[in-house]
């Protein structure tokens, strides 16, 4: 009784009636449109099942055509073929794209060591730019071959005399060596 009751009172209300109303409205439309999509997916469903009739008499058609014994064989026959001239031809693929990668490595390889040769040729520049100007500057042109001795020209374009110096880095220290040819620069050439 109280659940009729508590109805009751919410109906007197203008908006819940309205709310209500709404709702209602709401449901006819859904029914409206589940009958028209049913009806589509009825007819939708016939349609697929004239197809599938006319799949299946196809089906029957085709079973009546089947090709003899001989035909079979020779169709196998160069379905065989076809197989074999397939394997060879990946057997190629497979040789080719192997030499292919070989050539990869190999162009990779030479691009590698033409980059190394590029930088070497470029650090020996500087290099010989770096010994240009230090022979500008000391007036020594060393030699730079021996890891145990240091030596080299000492050079004085005014005078057009060149003087050899030979320093054993196991005899003098590095102090010893490097006062050595401070003096041979500031000294006189002979």
């Amino acid at each position: 009784m109280s659940y009729g009751d508590d109805l009751v009172q919410c109906l007197k209300n203008d908006k819940d009636i309205n709310f209500l109303k709404h709702c209602v409205e709401q449901s006819d439309t859904l029914h409206s449109r589940c009958r028209s999509d049913h009806a589509g997916l009825h007819t939708s469903l016939q349609g697929y099942h004239k197809q599938i009739d006319a799949c299946k008499q196809k089906i029957e058609a085709a079973k009546a055509e089947v090709a003899s014994d001989v035909e079979i064989h020779l169709l196998q026959k160069e379905l065989d073929e076809e197989i074999q001239k397939e394997t060879l031809l990946r057997e190629d693929l497979r040789v080719v794209t192997g030499q292919i990668k070989d050539l990869e490595e190999q162009r990779s390889f030479i691009e590698e060591r033409r980059q190394a040769l590029k930088k070497l040729e470029h650090d020996e520049m500087k290099t010989q730019k770096k010994l240009s100007m230090y022979a500008s500057v000391t007036k020594i042109i060393p030699d730079l071959n021996e890891q145990y001795k240091i030596y080299g020209h000492i050079v004085d374009k005014d005078k057009l005399v060149v003087e050899k110096f030979e320093f054993s880095s196991r005899e003098l220290s590095d102090f010893d060596t490097c006062n050595a040819i401070w003096k041979m620069i500031d000294g006189p050439l002979t």
